[in-house]
């Protein structure tokens, strides 16, 4: 399986190239490798921190923490063993961003449950979340792609960071994070709309028999 060559291309930064073909839509799943068995212990921690923070008494549970902490930080470590090891499958590109928005989603409840955050700053991460749900699934029945773009990828940071230190302890910097992270994602939102809109409206081509 080819693996990616150079410090950037293996840490993530050069993305100028083309995926891996084993991503692609069509090929097989793949699950038995080492990212994906990455994402499945990411998997596990959610309804671990879940569990615990929801029967804590305020919400901020240091196991559950540290959980949810070991779900986000190794985020970056599946794509980081896909390049490495050129371990690349279509359920990995599929598993990922399901994983991230499960996690955002049960830190959400959590703390929307116990009051962490401003009610509106949570609805407004809700929100976005059932937006994305929406323009994806008739992508994906019409086979047309989201691609991640780098706004996208760098407004998770922030938010999640949040959104962790919400539950960690008060303090205005966690809205201020949480904040930057909402405006990325909406920006990125407009961003998947603008580049998908289009190839939702567009007319099947007829097939022209040979």
């Amino acid at each position: 399986m080819p693996r990616e060559r150079g410090f950037k291309r293996i840490a993530g930064i050069d993305r100028s190239g083309r995926p891996s073909e084993l991503t692609s839509e069509g090929q097989p799943l793949r699950p038995w490798t080492i990212p994906n068995f990455i994402g499945y212990g990411r998997a596990l921690l959610i309804p671990v921190f879940f569990v615990l923070a929801w029967n804590s008494p305020d919400g901020r549970d240091t196991t559950a923490n540290i959980a949810l902490f070991i779900c986000g930080a190794s985020d970056y470590l599946d794509g980081l063993a896909a390049r490495l090891t050129g371990q690349f499958s279509r359920l990995g590109t599929l598993l990922d961003p399901l994983i991230d928005r499960l996690m955002i989603l049960a830190a959400g409840i959590i703390i929307f449950k116990f009051e962490l955050l401003p009610t509106y700053l949570i609805m407004l991460v809700f929100v976005r979340e059932v937006l994305m749900l929406v323009l994806s699934v008739p992508a994906v029945i019409k086979g047309v792609e989201i691609k991640v773009n780098w706004i996208g990828r760098l407004a998770v940071w922030p938010l999640m960071a949040g959104g962790m230190l919400a539950l960690c302890l008060d303090t205005w910097v966690a809205n201020v994070l949480v904040w930057i992270g909402v405006v990325g994602a909406y920006a990125a939102s407009w961003l998947y709309f603008k580049a998908v809109w289009p190839q939702l409206r567009a007319k099947p081509q007829p097939q022209v028999e040979p």
